[in-house]
């Protein structure tokens, strides 16, 4: 059973000897003995069981499904593999556990779809038996006796024109030496010429199922993109469905061989070309890396998963990945995603079919049911009370059908672009079906025809993240038919649904039926959409949301504070480029400023319409006690009135100038620049009133000073008459955030800018002026925020935002969104008094 040629072959330890360590897979014919000993006979796996003589017996299959090789301790290894007989007309499916260096050979040397001759092996109960529905029994391998024969794939047939000399070549080698040629290279998405072919790797941001095309083959799209932040369409043409992209959703991860890059209507597009091949992942991180492909053999190595990996954080912090939308956050209007197992199904007409689904989570909203005979159901026709109010009719239409028709029961779905719509009792559903409910308001569940948004069904594996994770769910749910849980908070599943298993600290997208923390003062007549609706629509319009606070920039909410000018639309920002843009200037800038200025040698000479007069500084200065600094003051305001006081402020430091603006309405900073009077450099404020700061705009600014223009019967003297004077056009103080809002469907990214006050509650200039209004607007954030909780803990916020064309930072056009006439209700601890 064993070679004794010498034969060398690459293991995680380095390269051994055929002489110093036996192999046990072996590639059928690839060298003498290799073949199966003609004294060991077949047994069927149907007859597999505890009391089988496993001596001198082999069981033959293909293996259908190849786990990962999972270390274990002292060194050891395991591996678990599905065959499957292919001469049995019941096509009998068992698990193959592999253990020892007998697993890591066969993860190296056996593909999926492979032929395997099995011997040596011992019989154990399978205890996934009622999870699999395989066969009850396991075969493993462990130990020196056992052996794995792999038949090599048969050759293809002469006019595939998927046949290479190449292929036919490496398909007579061992399979560890096609694992060791020259790993491929892979382009950059933004790196891509026309008519080259290349090989790539990217994230799915769209895609289509496969489709029948015009021709005789199965078509199907995707759009990619990766770190060069270029999208580029991808279109696939095989006749065989196994063949095409297995996309599961957007976010997911493929890798694309032999794509040929074309010029269409002046967009790049790749096209599947000869030797085409694509392996996909899911994209979430901490997900297994497991490529989901049907090809017999494919290279992977270290250098792959690292890529897969940065691919993998790099879109979670793009927030390409779209989660499903489980039943119990389906809103009347949604378009979503579900992820479902159907329980039964049955045809209504020619052009409809009925899916009986459900996902552990129950519906918000009266459902639809629909009434069929039990004798067209295929699977259970009824079901306990308590399952019943868990379960969907979904009615799926037109090309549709056939792909419901080739499902079974127990299969694990995912419905792409599903749409949930009332239906009022005013207008009953079509006439192939009818409620339960008569007389009341019910939404149901239609996946139509065609194939735009993705709108499809799949079927998933067992072994994919996304069933493992509906599986935990459904488990939460009780099984006996006796347990009563109608009134089950849906919140409790949605935590089961929501935290990864052996991960509690994990945040992922919950939808959450708690209190709403804001409200809207608009009054447009608009419904409420999800966040992937919005993001479907064409910019100019108003959407109503219901959504959670993922995250904000700037983390340093200082930094949200900013200065705008009305006259230029312009908001001056940090960094700050040479001579223009600003942020608002800091006490250490502003302070060298007055510094310098207080420095000048030349004494101010008044213009005629003032009078020079000293003043002595208030307070307990440290820097200059007891001294007298230079004013000048307008003869039109020499009264007892204070509220016209205005004195221009020489030769004082930033210190000395705000310990006068606590006694003064309004003071100016000036400077001497020729023996004239002069403003201070813009980036200082030009005008204080007590704590209080005005600024003004380089750009539109024309300073000088003049003597302020008094109005007769005017009560007061304010910035505007005062800026005016001095030829300067005054900023306003703003507040700018940048958002990503989340819900069930996606996450969207918003401005909050000119209903920020709103939001808020307070005024920017009180914020700028105001260490309480600043602490509010912290406190505020933390609370829709929470750092480091779960999002659960995050309130839901109802908001309205407007949708606009922008341009991206390289002038690109791009859809931008706004939050305006939004109110958030502070919480106890966050209310203040910004006064």
């Amino acid at each position: 059973m064993r070679i004794t040629s010498p034969c060398q072959f690459e293991t995680k330890r380095g390269k051994t000897n055929r002489d110093a360590m036996p192999r046990r897979v072996m590639l059928q014919g690839a060298g003498p003995g290799d073949k199966v000993p003609a004294h060991l006979t077949s047994v069927p796996v149907s007859l597999i069981g505890t009391d089988t003589d496993c001596s001198d017996k082999t069981v033959k299959g293909k293996v259908v499904r190849k786990g990962p090789l999972v270390s274990l301790a002292s060194h050891s290894f395991i591996l678990k593999a599905v065959i499957q007989e292919e001469d049995s007309s019941q096509s009998a499916s068992i698990n193959v556990v592999l253990i020892g260096e007998l697993a890591e050979e066969f993860s190296r040397a056996v593909n999926q779809g492979d032929v395997v001759v099995v011997s040596g092996f011992s019989v154990g109960r399978s205890p996934t038996v009622h999870k699999d529905g395989l066969h009850p029994f396991n075969l493993l391998l462990s130990g020196d006796t056992a052996c794995v024969y792999v038949s090599p794939p048969p050759p293809p047939a002469p006019d595939d024109p998927s046949t290479s000399m190449a292929n036919q070549r490496s398909s007579a080698l061992p399979a560890q030496v096609s694992r060791m040629t020259e790993a491929p290279k892979y382009s950059r998405l933004g790196d891509l010429k026309a008519g080259s072919v290349v090989n790539v790797y990217g994230v799915v941001v769209f895609f289509k199922q496969p489709f029948m095309s015009r021709g005789t083959d199965l078509c199907s799209t995707l759009k990619i993109t990766d770190q060069s932040d270029q999208k580029i369409a991808c279109t696939v043409f095989s006749k065989k469905l196994e063949d095409h992209p297995q996309i599961f959703g957007v976010g997911d991860i493929v890798r694309l061989h032999n794509v040929k890059v074309t010029d269409f209507k002046n967009s790049v597009t790749l096209m599947n070309t000869f030797r085409f091949s694509v392996l996909a992942f899911d994209g979430a991180e901490g997900d297994p890396l497991e490529p989901r492909t049907s090809s017999r053999s494919f290279h992977l190595d270290q250098e792959d998963r690292r890529t897969v990996e940065e691919l993998r954080t790099w879109a979670a912090s793009q927030g390409l990945l779209l989660p499903t939308t489980p039943l119990c956050a389906a809103q009347p209007k949604d378009y979503f995603d579900l992820t479902c197992q159907l329980l039964a199904k049955a045809p209504m007409d020619t052009t409809c079919t009925l899916l009986r689904v459900w996902d552990g989570t129950r519906c918000a909203h009266t459902q639809l049911k629909v009434i069929v005979e039990p004798s067209v159901v295929d699977g259970p026709t009824s079901f306990s009370a308590a399952r019943e109010r868990l379960i969907a009719d979904v009615l799926v239409y037109d090309n549709h059908v056939e792909s419901a028709r080739q499902l079974k029961p127990g299969d694990f779905l995912r419905i792409y672009n599903l749409r949930a719509i009332p239906m009022s009792s005013k207008a009953p559903p079509p006439a192939s079906c009818r409620s339960e409910e008569g007389g009341r308001d019910h939404l149901g569940f239609h996946l139509h025809g065609g194939t735009a948004f993705s709108r499809g069904i799949r079927v998933l594996p067992e072994n994919s993240p996304a069933v493992r994770e509906l599986k935990r769910v459904m488990e939460a749910v009780p099984q006996e038919d006796g347990d009563d849980f109608s009134e089950m908070n849906d919140s409790l599943l949605l935590e089961v649904w929501s935290t990864p298993p052996q991960s509690p600290e994990a945040e992922a997208m919950e939808v959450s039926t708690g209190v709403c923390v804001s409200e809207r003062s608009c009054a447009h007549d608009v419904g409420p959409l999800s966040l992937s609706e919005v993001k479907r629509l064409h910019p100019g319009g108003v959407h109503h949301v219901r959504v959670q606070l993922r995250s904000y920039e700037p983390v340093r909410l200082h930094q949200a504070l900013k200065l705008y000018c009305s006259k230029c639309s312009s908001i001056w920002y940090t960094p700050r480029p040479p001579g223009l843009r600003q942020d608002v200037p800091d006490d250490e800038l502003v302070a060298s400023l007055f510094s310098e200025a207080s420095k000048d040698p030349e004494p101010c000479c008044p213009p005629p319409w003032a009078l020079s007069g000293q003043v002595l500084v208030p307070g307990e200065s440290v820097a200059s006690p007891g001294r007298s600094l230079s004013v000048l003051l307008s003869t039109d305001f020499l009264c007892e009135d204070t509220k016209r006081e205005l004195i221009f402020l020489a030769g004082a430091t930033l210190e000395e100038t705000c310990q006068l603006a606590a006694g003064y309405q309004h003071v100016v900073p000036v400077r001497s620049s020729g023996g004239h009077m002069t403003l201070l450099d813009l980036s200082a404020p030009f005008l204080l009133r007590g704590r209080k700061r005005s600024y003004g705009c380089k750009r539109c600014s024309e300073a000088a000073v003049r003597e302020p223009a008094f109005v007769e019967g005017a009560e007061r003297i304010d910035e505007k008459l005062i800026a005016e004077a001095l030829g300067v056009e005054p900023l306003q103080f703003v507040l700018l955030m940048k958002m990503k809002l989340q819900d069930a469907t996606g996450v969207l990214d918003v401005f909050l800018w000119r209903g920020a006050e709103s939001f808020f509650g307070v005024a920017a200039e009180d914020v700028a002026a105001n260490q309480e209004a600043q602490d509010g607007i912290r406190q505020l954030m933390a609370f829709l925020c929470p750092a480091g909780g779960s999002t659960a803990q995050r309130p839901w916020m109802d908001l309205c935002l407007t949708a606009y064309q922008g341009e991206d930072d390289e002038g690109r056009p791009q859809t931008c969104y706004q939050i305006h006439h939004s109110t958030v209700t502070r919480p106890a601890s966050t209310h203040s008094n910004p006064a």
